[in-house]
């Protein structure tokens, strides 16, 4: 198939991501991907920023990730969960809960991002309707946060900046506390939270988890907040007898400098959801992991089960690509890797600081954001950054990058001059 062949039958029939229709965005054919590049169609490379949203953090076409799939594909690509088990599902839960914090014992393998929040609010939910106490079934999450875009992960996203104000006359009610102050290495100050304790409070009758993203608001704006600020979060949870949830979808598995990003307060969440990176970003997986208390509670209640099945949980090739995700993860020296992009990116995006029509420049780990004043155009910054032979995709105001861990210093430094370059265009 030409090119333009697959254009038009991308226009004919193709639905994108938070795209029109009637007036899509670009798009850019891509026909093979090694390492840190993709392969256009047209011959020409692009180092890759993005890391597919965030998840290839090994780089695409890793011949070990592979390997595992390719092994379990002679064995079966997939079997139902109910009434079976396998062992790709069983040695990966047991990796999950060694790696994440102490307590979190029982594993909810499911499909997706969105899904696991989707377990996991249902889950507090089922927990307090078994402790006798029915009224415990909304959530408190804060602003600026994102949470999926599935019902019930929506109706915990910012109802303003979220991207799902539309959905509003539809979605669950929730209480939302202002979004933290406090930069990552700002002093905390307890007037930051005092709002937050005081819905806790005003709603502890009713609310069933604190639910947000910890140290970093993905999609709902990329801001980072102070681990003091979540601490102290985390402490009125338990004082206010709220279950508390972290999504980390987007930081899990060394994205921030941290294994896991509630690493940098040191707190264990009740339930912890996890995706994206969790299978190298070769297959769609994704979990939710409770505590032994959460787990038995629910299961002490009536219907004595939680109420939750997808078709394709536990998948055996998702599961096998987690695992060898994981140890290649383990066995490379990823913490090193990521100090050295922190530092590399601080010194390839500051000088955007600079510019008057750039609100913000921050990095943290693996993350290295510009936050203009006005939103950016698409269309036209896409381009700019193709051409420079980059693939970074902005939204709203944010042009950001997350690269793949494994991406040379030479690219890195190639991605942030490029970042510079269009940026410095913007109001030219």
């Amino acid at each position: 198939m030409d090119i333009a062949e697959l254009l038009e039958l991308d226009r004919q029939h193709v639905w994108h991501p938070y795209t029109s229709v009637t007036s899509p965005l670009p798009v850019y054919p891509v026909v093979s991907a090694k390492g840190t590049r993709l392969r256009l169609a047209d011959g020409r490379e692009l180092i890759d920023g993005m890391s597919s949203w965030w998840c290839a953090i090994h780089g695409y076409n890793h011949p070990a990730l592979n390997a595992a799939m390719a092994a379990q594909l002679e064995k079966m690509s997939h079997v139902m969960f109910g009434g079976i088990t396998h062992e790709p599902a069983a040695l990966l839960c047991r990796e999950l809960v060694r790696l994440a914090p102490p307590g979190l014992d029982k594993v909810f393998v499911c499909d997706s991002g969105s899904v696991a929040v989707e377990v996991a609010i249902k889950m507090a939910v089922q927990y307090w309707h078994a402790m006798g106490r029915p009224r415990k079934k909304r959530f408190l999450a804060v602003r600026s946060g994102y949470h999926g875009d599935t019902l019930g992960a929506m109706s915990v996203c910012d109802p303003g900046t979220g991207m799902h104000t539309l959905f509003s006359g539809i979605l669950p009610e929730q209480l939302f506390a202002p979004a933290p102050k406090a930069g990552f290495d700002a002093p905390f100050e307890e007037a930051d939270t005092a709002p937050l304790a005081a819905l806790m409070r005003e709603h502890r009758d009713t609310l069933a988890a604190l639910i947000l993203e910890p140290v970093v608001q993905g999609a709902g704006g990329m801001r980072f907040y102070s681990p003091a600020w979540l601490s102290r979060a985390r402490e009125l949870a338990r004082e206010n007898g709220l279950l508390f949830i972290a999504d980390e979808i987007a930081t899990g598995f060394g994205r921030t400098g941290k294994m896991f990003a509630c690493g940098h307060a040191d707190v264990r969440p009740d339930i912890l959801c996890l995706g994206k990176a969790l299978t190298g970003g070769t297959m769609t997986l994704a979990a939710a992991l409770a505590t032994r208390e959460v787990a038995e509670g629910i299961c002490q209640g009536a219907p004595g089960v939680f109420m939750h099945g997808p078709t394709f949980m536990g998948n055996p090739l998702a599961c096998a690509a987690a695992l060898a995700s994981i140890r290649l993860l383990e066995e490379s020296p990823w913490e090193k890797r990521i100090h050295t992009m922190e530092t590399r990116m601080r010194e390839g995006l500051t000088p955007c600081a600079k510019l008057p029509w750039v609100a913000d420049v921050r990095v943290l780990g693996g993350i290295g954001v510009v936050e203009t004043r006005s939103p950016v155009n698409v269309a036209e910054i896409q381009r700019k950054f193709v051409e420079r032979g980059v693939w970074v995709r902005p939204f709203g105001k944010l042009v950001y990058i997350m690269p793949p861990y494994i991406i040379e210093a030479d690219d890195l430094d190639h991605l942030c001059a490029a970042m510079r370059g269009v940026v410095e265009e913007l109001e030219q």
